[in-house]
């Protein structure tokens, strides 16, 4: 609750700045500009409209006449965070059904299933997930009754209901290991033949459906809604844990060079970062993940990021667990890479630059000019556990900070206690 309170007074410091001014300059700033000019201590970022004009040095960057100035007192300043595994905005409350909208368990889609069609822009947990520094969200769908769960998005979390989604069908998501298995017939074997299967159905459609509407394994939407796959122009996300999957991963990689492969999970892939460096394929891991928790996981340990990142693994952090309410804590989950050895910049690149290129968001993971303005202004350093944003922009206009929790603890805390229904009254 102290937290809470000194970080919406913080706040108010930047409550003058017009929301819509033409050109923003913020001045004796701490810069984490997550580009070639690194950490600037004392330096100055100019905002043009939607975009990042000139960053560098104070003293070195001229700032326009016009331009709204705001000194930040040596605060930090980093690029928005992109939380890289979410299920913001497709769940409302995780407990009701008809808010939930991860999965679809009763349909014979697949592939095709486009979860942007499901994204609510105006779902209590993007406030809750901006206030904490997330600016661009990537939704996942949940595998439902096949080994693949849909296409996902790229969505900014400025709780616009027409210009949140900003990159539809962003990639596609599929289970592997214990959980793929479970899926197709029980077995891994069983798995990578249903994969394989769906291959050669998106390589030979339309041909194979001329007389009929299922291949080896998809069916005639499915097929055609994986053929960008296959031609390595959308993203292909598998979700995997022990090394031995991993490594059929890399095979399967490299007897399909064209595929576009991102492995999420990855618990184990330490144990494989050789592997996986020389095989060029980004994994997005959650450092929470560091128990033996099934027998896919025997190898989870707390140095998982460091080491794949000492091998040239490209690794970006999420927060897995609640993915819809929690993303947020995508933060914390690099604080607790650092704490378990890696360097505090590769830990930023893995919530900034790494994610961005992943996703291909060319415009944005760095604060460069040229770049789309998401950034956030910190009470202290970002992966600290008590510092919080006290601004967050999205292409280059401030965002509230206000969200149904906040607004809820403003209400009852102005409370009058006399008021109050009596509670309980102890016995004298």
């Amino acid at each position: 609750m102290i937290r809470s309170l000194l970080v919406t007074a913080a706040a108010s410091a930047f409550a003058c700045l017009p929301v819509g001014a033409d050109t923003l300059a913020f001045t004796n700033a701490k810069i984490w500009t997550g580009g070639d000019a690194g950490l600037i201590e004392n330096g100055t970022l100019v905002v043009e409209d939607e975009q990042i004009v000139s960053v560098g040095p104070s003293g070195a960057i001229a700032i326009p006449d016009d331009a709204v100035v705001e000194d930040v007192g040596g605060k930090w300043i980093t690029p928005g965070i992109i939380a890289p595994y979410s299920r913001v905005g497709v769940v409302e409350v995780g407990a009701e059904d008809t808010t939930n909208d991860t999965s679809s368990s009763n349909t014979r889609f697949t592939v095709a299933l486009d979860v942007s069609r499901s994204f609510n822009a105006n779902a209590t947990p993007v406030d809750v997930t901006r206030i904490e520094g997330i600016t661009r969200v990537a939704v996942m769908p949940a595998a439902g009754s096949s080994l693949f769960a849909g296409q996902g998005l790229i969505a900014n979390t400025s709780g616009d209901l027409r210009k949140s989604i900003t990159k539809p069908r962003a990639f596609q998501y599929m289970v592997m290991g214990e959980r793929g298995a479970s899926e197709v017939g029980g077995s891994r074997s069983a798995a990578w033949r249903f994969l394989n299967g769906a291959l050669l159905d998106a390589r030979s459609f339309p041909t194979r459906y001329m007389a009929h509407d299922l291949g080896d394994s998809l069916s005639r939407a499915d097929a055609e809604a994986f053929r960008p796959v296959i031609r390595g122009e959308q993203p292909l996300f598998i979700e995997v844990q022990r090394a031995s999957d991993i490594l059929e991963v890399v095979s399967f990689k490299e007897e399909n060079d064209r595929l576009n492969i991102v492995i999420v999970g990855a618990d184990e892939g330490w144990l494989v970062a050789d592997e996986l460096a020389a095989a060029g394929i980004p994994v997005i891991i959650d450092p929470f993940q560091n128990l033996p928790i099934s027998f896919e996981h025997l190898a989870a340990t707390g140095k998982n990021a460091e080491r794949l990142v000492a091998a040239g693994v490209p690794t970006a952090f999420a927060h897995f667990e609640d993915a819809s309410h929690q993303a947020r804590l995508v933060l914390q989950s690099a604080g607790n890479a650092v704490a378990n050895g890696l360097d505090f910049d590769d830990a930023m690149a893995g919530l900034t630059t790494v994610p961005a290129s992943i996703f291909g968001l060319d415009d944005l993971g760095s604060l460069e000019a040229g770049k789309t303005a998401d950034l956030v202004i910190w009470s202290g350093d970002p992966l600290e556990l008590m510092t919080s944003p006290e601004a967050v922009y999205i292409s280059g206009e401030a965002q509230s900070l206000e969200s149904r929790q906040t607004k809820l603890r403003d209400r009852y805390l102005s409370l009058d206690k006399s008021k109050q229904p009596l509670a309980y009254t102890p016995k004298d």
